[in-house]
């Protein structure tokens, strides 16, 4: 394997993660926003609470607009709060929710086996055991603590 097919094998992951992650309740629509950038916007935040956005930016390379829009659906589905700055009212900090929320608790319990089976479109249940375990084990291995 090199560089481009870890690439190209890095966006199909990515294509089938998002396809295993339940639509919100009233679907995407109207909603603007990739699942995408919420996912990583959500991540950041909670590998760095008390957070900006302009922090968020710098640390993800996604831009201010698309930041800002994730933080606000972020906070309408109640992952995140967000509050001015003591220390610098001009600014607002962002932190994950004292307690998950009940799309991350659906999010987090959703497995990726549906999508996973219609990415491999073959039906065949001992490829797809496989392609599970082998997912496992590189995510064990390579996949940012998430506590």
């Amino acid at each position: 394997m090199n560089g481009v097919d870890l690439f190209l094998l890095g966006r199909t992951l990515m294509k089938i993660g998002e396809s295993a992650i339940p639509e919100p309740p009233g679907g995407t629509a109207g909603r603007p926003g990739s699942t995408r950038t919420v996912l990583i916007v959500a991540t950041d935040v909670a590998a760095h609470p008390g957070t900006t956005a302009s922090e968020v930016v710098a640390r993800t390379g996604i831009p201010q607009s698309q930041v800002s829009t994730a933080v606000a659906r972020l906070r309408e589905a109640g992952s995140v709060g967000t509050a001015p700055d003591p220390a610098d009212g001009r600014r607002t900090l962002i932190h994950p929710a004292a307690e998950p929320s009940a799309r991350v608790a659906e999010i987090r319990a959703t497995t990726v086996t549906d999508a996973l089976a219609d990415a491999l479109g073959d039906g065949d249940p001992d490829r797809l055991r496989e392609v599970a375990e082998a997912l496992a084990v590189l995510a064990r291995h390579l996949t940012p603590d998430r506590s």
